[in-house]
């Protein structure tokens, strides 16, 4: 029962989700944590056995180091944790630290994890957002920080119109030029900030961007200078201040702090690394 729901799309509901689970378990206990893993991208790994605590404290000391060394106060740097492919029990046990700044890249994977978290937790979509997810992202997130067209800021706002609320937004910007990277370039940004800045649901709050990856982050600390230089420029054209420049990841984002950034975005330093999907005999019930 629980492989043909799957296969006709994952639940709907978290009620769905845990009734689905439950009748497995009886018959099939390790079926029933195969199946899970479906919907989160991993195996569903004792809370305890996470690790997130000493991850958390390193990270949170290597965010203050970077403040230090360029004068800045670690309090004005959020930590958001991308929590993708992250079971539900790894979310709470970070939630259980004082963590409650959450990413996820997909929306409906998103769907299926947020319902069965603390009900306290914030959450920001931060991966590639397709114009037929909109109205899901408007409902789930409390921020979108991948808005990277017009064409998608006017979705946005539709949908958000719809539910009577004003989505916060970040502009993601593909300041390296990447072909395989999503993201506005610079330009064209400037170009449509005014026209994104009057659709009537959309709050624009700053910018965004992932840098290329490489195994020496000085590396990319001029895409991270280029970034803080575009957001400036677009407070002064917006005249008004934009508080949130979300830069920096596990690789990088001791340079992303020291070039400015007020949001970092941390996955794999916090929660090593991601779950693996099970394929081939370990998918035999």
């Amino acid at each position: 029962m629980f492989d043909r729901a799957f296969a006709r799309g994952r639940p709907r509901s978290p009620r769905e989700y845990l009734g689905l689970r439950a009748q497995v378990s009886i018959a099939h206990p390790r079926r029933a944590d195969r199946n899970a893993a479906l919907v989160f991208g991993g195996s569903l790994p004792e809370a305890h056995a996470v690790g997130v605590s000493d991850n958390l404290l390193a990270v949170q000391q290597r965010i203050a180091a970077a403040c230090r060394r360029v004068g800045r106060d670690p309090a004005s740097v959020t930590l958001l944790a991308v929590s993708k492919g992250q079971p539900p029990e790894a979310v709470e046990e970070a939630a259980r630290l004082g963590l409650d700044l959450f990413g996820e890249n997909k929306v409906q994977e998103a769907k299926a994890k947020i319902p069965l978290c603390p009900d306290r937790l914030r959450w920001h979509m931060i991966g590639h957002l397709q114009t037929n997810k909109c109205r899901d992202a408007v409902r789930l997130f409390e921020m979108i920080e991948s808005v990277d067209s017009l064409h998608l800021a006017a979705e946005i706002s539709k949908w958000a119109d719809r539910a009577a609320r004003t989505m916060p937004v970040l502009l993601e910007v593909n300041v390296a030029g990447e072909s395989a990277r999503f993201g506005y370039p610079p330009e064209r940004l400037l170009a449509e900030l005014t026209q994104i800045n009057a659709l009537p649901r959309v709050e624009v709050h700053g910018l965004m961007t992932m840098a290329p990856w490489t195994p020496e982050p000085e590396k990319v600390r001029p895409v991270f200078r280029q970034l803080c230089e575009l957001w400036r420029r677009c407070q002064d054209r917006m005249g008004a201040p934009l508080p949130c420049l979300s830069m920096g990841m596990t690789g990088d984002f001791e340079v992303a702090v020291e070039e400015g950034a007020t949001l970092v975005r941390i996955g794999t330093a916090l929660f090593g690394e991601r779950p693996r999907k099970r394929t081939g005999a370990d998918d035999a019930p």
